[in-house]
Formats: structure tokens, sequence, C-alpha cells
């Protein structure tokens, strides 16, 4: 969205400046005097107007045109994404570690997240939700573990991947702050869940042990792991 997002706005806006032009020259006005807004060419405080369908269709009439001047309504841009981003926000996460099995249950899960302009708040949040998934998965089983040379976490049988009812509803709000290195105003938004998810999820469990003396925990926390912490204390 940074990059493509940012080339699309830039070329729309040189169509706009050759649209405006054309629009100019069919309505007899200056150039100057005429505005864009809503697909519409308007000769301003007139009622004079061009639809941007019309404006398009007149540019290939070569009659329509002053003589020598390029015919249709296009434009080309050559451009690059400006400085980096930097999305930020805040993950809550609430669990309940069963003393006895060491398995850890998640209750509730909420997150603020600035991504800048949101384009497609549906989409964001979906990236979000499978962010936190995955940063779920990582925190609580999967591991990639070899034993003399031999993957021991080959299939799906010994690596756990979340599903569904490992998951609770999750509570996904928006704070944007729109940045001001792209036209847009946009800013990453797809590892946002994975990266917030992991400590919000590790300190969680941590928080729920600090009664009994445990400050750490090495990833995955699996209820073996958890368990044998638990009766190390």
């Amino acid at each position: 969205m940074m990059a493509a997002g940012g080339a699309l706005v830039g070329a729309a806006e040189k169509v706009i400046a050759r649209g405006r032009q054309i629009a100019a020259h069919l309505l007899e006005a200056a150039e100057a005097d005429v505005e864009f807004d809503g697909g519409l060419f308007r000769v301003a405080g007139t009622d004079r107007g061009l639809s941007i369908e019309e404006v398009a269709r007149q540019s290939y009439v070569p009659g329509a045109l002053p003589d020598g001047a390029e015919l249709g309504l296009g434009a080309a841009l050559v451009t690059r994404p400006g400085d980096a981003t930097f999305p930020n926000g805040c993950h809550i996460a609430e669990v309940e570690v069963d003393p006895e099995t060491g398995e850890t249950r998640l209750l509730a899960y909420t997150v603020v997240d600035d991504v800048g302009t949101v384009i497609n708040p549906l989409l964001v949040k979906g990236q979000i939700h499978g962010g936190v998934a995955q940063g779920f998965g990582q925190v609580f089983g999967e591991a990639i573990l070899y034993r003399d040379g031999q993957l021991l976490t080959a299939s799906f049988q010994d690596y756990p991947m979340p599903r569904a009812a490992d998951l609770c509803a999750m509570l996904v709000q928006s704070n944007p702050v729109p940045t001001k290195t792209n036209p847009l105003g946009v800013k990453g938004a797809g590892e946002a869940g994975t990266v917030g998810a992991l400590p919000a999820l590790v300190n969680a469990v941590v928080d729920a042990l600090r009664p009994l003396g445990i400050t750490h925990l090495e990833m995955p926390l699996t209820p073996e792991r958890v368990w044998r912490a638990i009766r190390g204390r």
C-alpha cells in the first residue's frame, strides 16, 4: 500500500491535471478556474462542467483538442516509496494457568493499533487476527526440533498449530495517526498482530506465575514446560 498506493495517488493526480487542461479548453475557461471534485470538472462559481468520462471521450477526438495536442487522458509515473513507517499499538492478554497440568487458556485479548490511514478496516482487522493467532502458536507450542540431525517435528502430528478453539474473541480497535512519509498516510499492518502477541502472551503467563517466584520462561510455553517450572518452585 505504501509503494503501489502512493504510485496510484501520484498517477491519479497527473491524470486530473491533464483532465483539467482538456476541460478548460472544452469549456473555454482558464485552467486555473477549473476545479475537479466527485468525478466532475467544473468552472469555479458556475454550473458549467464536464464529467471525467466526457473529458476522457473528448480527449481522443482530434478536432476537440488544440492542434498538435497529445491525444488521450492518461499519465505515466515513476516513483519510489518514502521513508520507513513505524506502526505501533498496545496488546493486552489475560490468561489462566492450570497449576496441576501447566496448561494455559487464553481468556481475553485486546488490541489497539495505529497503522496510519486504514484503507480497508475489515482486511486490517483480519490481518491483526491472523497475526495474533500466529503469535499464539509460537508462544504455546510451535517449535522446530532436531535430534541427531533428524527433524522431530516433521508433520502436524508433532508440530502443533493453533486452532479456533484455542483462541478467544478478540477486541480490535484502531487509533490511526497518518504518517507523512507517503501520500496515503498508511503504515505497515501485516506483522502488527504477531509482534504484539509474543510479549503480551509470554508476559501474561509469567505474571500469572510470579507469586511462585517465576520471572522468566523460554518459548514455547508448552504445558509440560510450564508444569516443570511450577514443580521446580
